[in-house]
């Protein structure tokens, strides 16, 4: 097939160096635009990002290309697109406005960041768990003017182990959920070198993070409405968020309690058959199986689970009964890849199966 022309938003970023690696060799898409703030603005990607990229070199394709201004160069960047990735580190006033204006440029723009999570006619997309979401991409379309321009979001990172476990256990009605997520430095965009702080410490405070954590999986849970999306009313959640000294992988312990009780073998079955749309479909970076559970009592474990299908996997464990709760079990997914660059892909690859991305007529 024919492959669609991207570009990346905040392409040297740890988040935007994450979308290159991904889409190097990507089946359907070819990076042809990259963007970043002024002080990269000009340069070749290989010198914007020297001594950021990490082991060896950037795509040899991908080293000469020109990083245009984020701000200023919409147009120039619309016209060599038809897709955009966004991992801005703008403030998120000025992330939304600069989304919009390449929405509006008729680019279908598929974000990391949070600016547009609660504008209700941007669907927020785990893929497996709630692809219905899209069709509200017309009602956005209709408010923007446009025939092809859009954005769609990816949650935060953190509620991208649980809830995926909790949806598949949907039929069993989750009531009440309470969960503590242990989230590694990049989620802070930081490295092991560049927060001296967090050596041999943890924090147990994350701005923000709780309050999201417990708020949008009832965006995700919730359903398409004349306004846009209406989030659901429930399970009630309460989350505690905890910064911890490892690189990448998100990890949630979780305790359930359901209006109907499972047994722990219907947990395991439920969880083992799961499969959302992007396996049925086969996307390219689909994992299958999308949950993993691991037997040993000690698993997940970040260092060693992090990457279960590329990245792209939650890997689930320690499903036990709980005194308090029905259940207890722990959840883990990597955080750079489902939840933030690869998440993006994904749903793009989605977003393209379904019609909602198309290359552009002028081409």
């Amino acid at each position: 097939m024919r492959r669609l022309r991207v570009g990346i938003m905040g392409a040297t970023g740890m988040v935007g160096r994450q979308f290159v690696r991904l889409l190097a060799a990507h089946p359907w898409f070819q990076i042809t635009a990259l963007a970043a703030s002024p002080a990269s603005a000009g340069k070749t990607y290989a010198a914007a990002v020297e001594g950021r990229w990490g082991r060896g070199e950037p795509p040899a394709r991908i080293r000469d290309l020109p990083v245009q201004d984020v701000e200023t160069a919409v147009e120039a960047v619309a016209a060599e697109t038809d897709l955009v990735f966004s991992a801005l580190s703008l403030d998120k006033e000025r992330t939304a406005a600069v989304e919009e204006r390449y929405a509006r440029a008729e680019v279908a723009v598929v974000s990391a960041n949070s600016a547009h999570r609660w504008t209700p006619d941007v669907p927020m997309l785990i893929p497996e768990v709630n692809p219905q979401h899209a069709r509200v991409i017309e009602s956005q379309r209709r408010r923007l003017r446009t025939a092809r321009g859009f954005i769609a979001v990816k949650p935060n990172c953190s509620i991208q182990p649980y809830v995926p476990a909790l949806h598949a256990l949907a039929e069993f009605a989750p009531r009440e959920v309470a969960v503590c997520t242990y989230q590694a430095l990049s989620g802070a965009g930081k490295t092991r070198d560049s927060w001296p702080e967090m050596d041999d410490n943890v924090i147990p405070f994350i701005g923000g993070e709780e309050d999201k954590s417990e708020k949008e999986p009832l965006r995700i849970w919730g359903c398409v409405g004349e306004g846009g999306i209406e989030p659901a009313a429930g399970p009630r959640i309460s989350a505690q968020c905890v910064r911890v000294p490892v690189s990448d992988g998100h990890l949630a312990a979780v305790g359930v309690r359901f209006a109907r009780r499972p047994e722990p073998e219907q947990i395991l079955e439920r969880w083992a058959a799961f499969a959302g749309r992007p396996q049925q479909l086969g996307l390219p970076s689909a994992p299958a199986p999308f949950l993993r559970y691991a037997v040993d009592q000690d698993r997940p474990q970040t260092r060693l689970d992090r990457d279960a299908g590329g990245g792209m996997a939650v890997t689930l464990g320690r499903l036990r009964a709980d005194r308090i709760f029905d259940y207890r079990f722990v959840a883990l997914s990597h955080n750079t890849l489902r939840g933030a660059a690869g998440g993006c892909l994904l749903s793009a690859e989605l977003l393209c199966a379904d019609g909602y991305i198309t290359r552009r007529a002028d081409r």
